[in-house]
């Protein structure tokens, strides 16, 4: 089913107007929980907002920390974390609160029957999201179920960051039709997702270099590097797009996140 999401519906501004949570849709676990997916949207085309856990970045009940991003890059962000609640959730709900610049924007998540997606699979074409490693030989993720690992690296220091990706490279588009020249079937997006400082990427999206050897329907390496302003605990976000793109073109399919937990030392 194709969820929009819910956001709000004022126009992009040029400064950090607002920062808005969008509810994207929701998914049953195969241990009979449930997934809220979530992403924002910034109402800047340029600027970068931090907003700090509690009172202005909280998700409750729960709360006031459920995973959610702490750094918003701008524009439309789509199903960067999800929130788990229980099999017996019903028709609770959570709701996120962000303020930014003496703005508040609250949006509720529930598990309305209108909003239920398929994140694993798009029915049409049997389309699936990209398969990702941190480590070559590591475990790896494939869906917006993001995985996490943690790292150390010293302050100066650029800290690579390695991903193995793997997709079956299946077209999905709103009208099935399929275009002559295709780039890479797997784009990746690092952002920062938590963190005291800022954060340079080498490129924030590395090219997917094929690997040739294997016989998968695409595999391949990217690889870049981040260096921090200052010490301190650092989430680094990488989300996997094929050939759907951004949000699946509203098909909420597909894609797929990690996180990196890095430890920057003095």
């Amino acid at each position: 089913m194709c969820a929009w999401g819910q956001t709000s519906p004022n126009p992009v501004h040029e400064l950090a107007t607002g920062v808005t949570g969008a509810f994207e849709g929701w998914f049953k676990n195969p241990d009979g929980s449930y997934s809220l997916l979530l992403g924002y949207y910034n109402r800047s085309r340029d600027a970068e907002v931090d907003i700090a856990i509690g009172p202005g970045n909280d998700i409750e009940p729960g709360g006031p920390d459920r995973g959610q991003p702490t750094h918003f890059m701008p524009d439309r962000n789509w199903g960067m974390f999800v929130v788990k609640v229980p099999s017996d959730f019903g028709t609770n709900r959570i709701t996120w609160t962000l303020t930014v610049n003496g703005q508040t924007a609250v949006i509720p998540a529930s598990l309305n029957p209108d909003y239920e997606v398929s994140p694993l699979i798009e029915a049409a074409v049997g389309n699936t999201p990209p398969v990702i490693r941190l480590e070559e030989n590591g475990p790896s993720v494939q869906g917006p179920l993001a995985m996490s690992v943690d790292r150390r690296v010293k302050l100066g220091e650029a800290f690579s960051l390695p991903v193995w990706a793997f997709d079956d490279a299946k077209f999905t588009s709103a009208t099935g039709a399929r275009p002559k020249n295709l780039g890479a079937p797997v784009l990746l997006h690092w952002t920062k997702y938590r963190g005291p400082g800022a954060v340079k990427f080498s490129d924030d999206r590395p090219e997917v270099v094929p690997d040739l050897s294997r016989t998968d329907a695409f595999s391949g390496k990217a690889i870049t590097a981040a260096t921090f302003s200052e010490p301190g605990e650092y989430q680094l976000h990488v989300v996997a797009n094929d050939y759907s793109g951004d949000g699946g073109l509203g098909f909420q399919c597909c894609w797929t996140t990690a996180l990196v937990k890095v430890s920057v030392q003095p």
